[in-house]
């Protein structure tokens, strides 16, 4: 019984993901302003503006529904904490594994975008309405990508387990860089989407409507919101590193825990690079880009996989 409440609410569980989720912000805010030369921000600012949104007063909108946009936040939370305890991280299993996990993840995944959507949306601002219009329509973009990407080294692996698939490739790692890249950069790709960053920040775009979604959220509410999408990233780059970055040490829980960072750590600074080098796209663009370019090549990784295990690996 305590172990298991020490898991949920210590490690891996919402403390741990909550402090996770401010060292990233912290990594990635650095590493942009790095990036332009600039010095960035110091290593408490995330937690500091976490603490200066909580203690300021909630302003609810006149018309907005208060039922709507008090729940929305909170829904945000629960949808990306709980898909966290079934990545596995310093252990060859997750806390909790079970055939299929990696649709249950996908799944939960999409939830906080669709909070987003009706949080914006019964605010009943105008510049809230049309970043959750945006970020709905840019859900409909990314998500087929991703999904096809996640699903080429699932095929490889014979298995629907995010555990089952790391397991599998910490045995081949060779497996990844010969068949799994074109996926891994389709993913690296569509978190973009997913996370809102640059190129793919078109819901918030804040020389246009403001703050998107969250113009109209404030206080504590506010700071929710931008502790999901930190808990997000957190949850999102562990996925991709247990499933596309295998060569996990077995046997020796703090080595693996230190890789598991690593790896986390390189795909921020691919993240926070794109953000760099790059600059926001208009949605049609975006649209056009996933579905012409990105989700085709997801398919040819699927294809050369399916190739592969039908053959090479019967």
């Amino acid at each position: 019984m305590l172990e298991s409440l020490f898991s949920l609410l210590i490690f891996p569980g919402f403390l741990f993901l909550m402090f996770a989720g401010f060292l990233v912000e912290f990594v990635d805010r650095k590493l942009y302003a790095r990036f332009q030369n600039r010095q960035g921000p110091p290593w408490y600012q995330p937690a500091a503006d976490f603490i200066k949104l909580s203690s300021k007063e909630e302003i609810i909108p006149e018309n907005a529904s208060p039922t709507m946009f008090k729940l929305m936040p909170i829904v945000a939370i629960a949808a990306v904490v709980t898909p966290f305890f079934c990545i596995p991280l310093h252990n060859s299993t997750a806390l909790m594994s079970f055939r299929g996990d990696l649709i249950v993840i996908m799944y939960l995944l999409t939830i906080p975008t669709v909070t987003f959507f009706l949080g914006g949306w019964h605010s009943t601002s105008l510049f809230a309405t049309i970043g959750s219009v945006r970020a709905l329509t840019q859900l409909f973009a990314y998500e087929v990508p991703l999904f096809l990407a996640l699903l080429a080294p699932a095929i490889l692996a014979k298995t629907w387990s995010v555990s089952e698939i790391a397991q599998f490739f910490n045995s081949s790692p060779w497996y990844f860089p010969l068949f799994n890249i074109g996926a891994f950069m389709v993913a690296i790709i569509a978190i973009q989407g997913k996370l809102e960053r640059v190129p793919f920040d078109i819901p918030e775009a804040e020389t246009e409507i403001v703050g998107g979604a969250f113009t109209e959220y404030n206080g504590r509410l506010l700071a929710l919101f931008r502790m999901a999408i930190d808990i997000e990233f957190v949850v999102v780059a562990s996925l991709l590193a247990a499933i596309f970055l295998p060569w996990t040490p077995k046997n020796m829980p703090f080595l693996a825990f230190g890789v598991y960072i690593l790896k986390v750590f390189a795909i921020i600074c691919v993240s926070a690079l794109i953000r760099s080098v790059m600059a926001r796209i208009r949605i049609e663009q975006m649209v056009a880009i996933c579905w012409k370019y990105v989700a085709p090549i997801a398919l040819v990784q699927i294809l050369v996989n399916i190739i592969l295990s039908g053959v090479a690996l019967k």
